[in-house]
This record gives structure tokens, sequence and C-alpha cells, in this order.
């Protein structure tokens, strides 16, 4: 990036369709692991007009009521009218549900390193990765949430309208709805909020004008820092005039079609998978929350303003095939000191996530909508979100 550009991402909020689904799937998810820590779990959701479908692989001796689990998560949502177009109580729910294939099973359970040998389930070497892939961490310091602005004033946007719609500070809005924040920047530091949208479903009786006026003060006014805007500011809500329609009646959702909004909105690579749906031996999950833990005490400790670390995969194998740092150019140390580090205070293999994140435990539900790395709203903060290792790591550097 030049020294000077705008930038821009977006958040959705939980009546979204797409995030409808994710927040279905994660609760499956939860709802075996609270039964079933060890269940294996890849489930999707499609959700359209009157109807939701939950599809996939699982392999667990608990017995989920995915249709009740369904229908509370819709409910929970928002969406228990017809009037909305989409209503758990009264909409169809099927279901599509297999075994996890033992092709992939056998890889899980016997990392290669470990194949032929005779290890116990407690033994970190004996998971293997459950794919293949890429998967990024970032942290910066330029805010409380170690993510870059333009990502943490979206979700803030995102529920600052959901909070104000269920606490009935405007009872004419909706379950769905999307903001997005556009800043200014001056050598990586932000200096002004160039545009900022704000979509909101609402009842039709609401006026376009009413609704600007109450987003401006209730929702825009509250979150966003007033040394960002100023006259030049561009503010836009619900700019098509109208959006009474809207959720699974206006759109079909899918599992995992956020992955953006997910994650850290565009600032750095997404190595491309999903995360909802996924027991933590996929390491699409996993993966990604071990590279923002370590991001972010590498930050935490002073050892860089920003972070991005990536890791690599192969099937059935334990050990990350690749590891690598940019700090761009603010580390305090080499990026290969960094790395070194890294394999020193941090152990990527699956089962050594799972066990330091605390990743078999039901949590995955809350972090389906407004995004999973950053969740310092969050009453419990999720494993990947601490800094435990930060005064280790500077240490460890000599700072």
């Amino acid at each position: 990036m030049s020294d000077s550009f705008i930038f821009s991402s977006e958040s959705v909020t939980e009546g979204h369709p797409d995030k409808v689904a994710d927040q279905i799937s994660d609760s499956v998810l939860d709802a075996i692991l609270a039964d079933d820590p060890m269940g294996r779990v890849a489930c999707e959701v499609m959700v359209s007009t009157g109807f939701a479908v939950v599809a996939g692989e699982i392999t667990t001796s608990a017995h989920p009521d995915i249709q009740k689990i369904a229908r509370e998560t819709i409910n929970g949502i928002g969406y228990t009218s017809a009037d909305y177009g989409f209503d758990g109580n009264s909409c169809a729910v099927f279901t599509a549900i297999d075994e996890q294939s033992g092709d992939i099973a056998q890889g899980v359970d016997a990392a290669i390193e470990v194949r032929g040998s005779s290890v116990s389930d407690e033994d970190i070497a004996a998971t293997g990765a459950g794919d293949q892939g890429m998967m990024f961490g970032y942290a910066t310091n330029e805010t409380p949430e170690f993510m870059p602005m333009p990502i943490a004033l979206s979700h803030a946007l995102s529920r600052q309208l959901a909070k104000i719609r269920r606490d009935g500070t405007l009872s004419y809005l909706r379950p769905d709805g999307k903001t997005q924040v556009s800043l200014r920047y001056e050598n990586r530091k932000a200096v002004h909020a160039d545009a900022i949208v704000v979509s909101t479903q609402h009842d039709p009786e609401a006026s376009l004008e009413q609704i600007r006026a109450d987003i401006i003060a209730n929702v825009i006014n509250p979150i966003v820092p007033a040394h960002l805007i100023d006259k030049d500011t561009r503010i836009f809500v619900n700019p098509t005039g109208r959006f009474v329609k809207g959720g699974p009646a206006a759109d079909s959702g899918l599992t995992g079609r956020k992955i953006i909004v997910d994650t850290y909105g565009g600032w750095v690579p997404h190595g491309g998978g999903a995360f909802s749906g996924k027991d933590p031996t996929k390491v699409d999950r996993s993966g990604a929350y071990m590279t923002r833990y370590a991001a972010k005490n590498i930050v935490a400790a002073g050892i860089a303003d920003e972070c991005q670390i990536q890791v690599a995969y192969a099937i059935g194998v334990a050990e990350p095939v690749s590891l690598n740092v940019n700090t761009f150019g603010t580390g305090k140390i080499s990026e290969a000191e960094i790395v070194k580090l890294l394999r020193e205070c941090f152990d990527f293999r699956p089962a050594a996530i799972i066990r330091d994140l605390e990743l078999r435990k039901p949590q995955y539900k809350a972090v389906a909508s407004y995004g999973h790395m950053g969740r310092i709203d969050l009453p419990e903060l999720p494993g990947w979100e601490r800094t435990d290792r930060a005064e280790t790591l500077r240490k460890a550097a000599g700072l």
C-alpha cells in the first residue's frame, strides 16, 4: 500500500441471510460438542424463503435435535413473524446428514508422523490436519481489539444496530442489516472517515428521512470517533431508499459466504476456508485461530506494531508445511527471528492448538456473527484472543 490510501471494510448483522446460516451451523456444532467433545462436524446450511436446509458430514455419539436447534436459532435472531418473510416457528427445516468420510478420518486419527506406530489418543503428534490449505492470522496495535480500524468500526456499527433493535430504541428496525466504513490512511494511520454506509431492514411505515436521522444519532455518532468525521465525510443510510424485504426472503443465505467479514475485512490475505460449522480438527478454523493468537501476542509483546502470520498444512500431517511472518516494516527484530520465536513458543500441530486454545468446548455460535477475531465485547474472551504469552515472547526477544 502507498503512504496515502482509502481502505474499506464491511460487516453484517446477525439477521443477514448468510449469517443466519452461519449461526445455525455453529449452533449445531455447539450442541454436539456439549455432549461429545470429540465429535467430527462439517455442517453446512442454506436458508431461503420459508425453509432451511442443514446438510453435511457429522460423526458423533450425540443426538442433537437439528430441527429444534435451527428453529431456536432463527427465532433468537428475530425472525419470528411471517411479516418479516421468514419465521422460525413455521419455516420448513430439511436435513441431509452423513458421516465423515473414512478417507479423511484416517488422516485425522493417525497423522503421517505416527502412522503404523503405537500412540495414545492424548499424543499431540497423533492428530493430523483435517485438510490441506493455508490460513492467515493478523494483529495490529491500531485499536483496542488489535484489529484493523475499518473492520473494527464496521463490526461495532453492526452490533450497535442490533442492540437498538433488540432494546426497542428504534422499534421499526428488522433483523437484516449491513455496515461499511471507508477510512483514509496516512502512513498507515487512520486520519479521516471518507464514507460510512449503514443499510438496515425496517417496517414499511418508517420513512427514509426518519431512518437516516435515527441511524446517524443512535448508531453512527456513538460509535465512530468524532475526530474522524467532518463535513467531507459521506454518510449513506439505506441508499436504495427502501429496505423492507430482507433476510432469507430477499436473498438466499449460505454457510461460509462471509469469510472476509469473519476475519480482517480484507486488510490482509485470507486462506479461503470458512469457519462456521466445522469442528476444530478442521485447520481452516483452528489454524486461523492459532495464527491470530500468535500474531496478537507478538503485537501485545511490543515485538511489532503489526504482524501477519501464514501457516500451511497437508491433510493427514500434524506439523505445518510452512510458517511465514510479515511485520510490514514494524518489527523490532527480524522476521526470521520472529519465526524462530513462534516455533519455540507455540505448537502449531492441530491437537496442540485444540488443547491450548480450548477448542473442544461449545463457544462458536457467539462468534458466528460480528467477527471471529477481536471479540472483546464477549463476556468470556475466546482462547485465541488471549495475550497470555506476550510477556514470555517479550523476554525471549530481549525487549
